[in-house]
């Protein structure tokens, strides 16, 4: 893999996670969960103004969370699921590398003896 295609890629994954730090954004995915929806029906429950909202849309279609499409002056959006997807296949990447690093750690810390000790009481 080049080192420009890789930095795009470390570039769209850092959008997500950026795009997913912020609550109003996480909430907004979560009713896009449910199926597409108008800018207005995802701005109804905030209690904040529609272009607050809509600075909030333009980040997670930018962090491609998000396709809006447009209708004369109506738009629905819809949850695009792709980077959901390689955002978690890092994190259970992370996950797996520190469960195998704390489980190497915990046997280095006890011991063998204990190791063994552990085993057969889980018997």
């Amino acid at each position: 893999m080049s080192s420009t295609a890789k930095q795009q890629r470390e570039a769209a994954l850092d959008a997500v996670f950026s795009a997913l730090s912020d609550a109003t954004r996480r909430r907004i995915l979560s009713e896009l969960s449910a199926g597409p929806k108008l800018v207005g029906e995802l701005a109804e429950p905030f209690a904040m103004s529609l272009p607050a909202v809509c600075k909030h849309l333009d980040v997670l279609e930018r962090a491609g969370l998000l396709r809006r499409e447009r209708e004369g002056r109506v738009s629905r959006c819809f949850l695009e699921t792709r980077p959901l997807e390689t955002a978690s296949a890092f994190i259970e990447r992370q996950r797996a590398f520190w469960s195998e690093t704390l489980d190497s750690l915990a046997d280095y810390v006890e011991g063998p003896t204990a190791r063994r000790s552990k085993v057969r009481n889980d018997d």
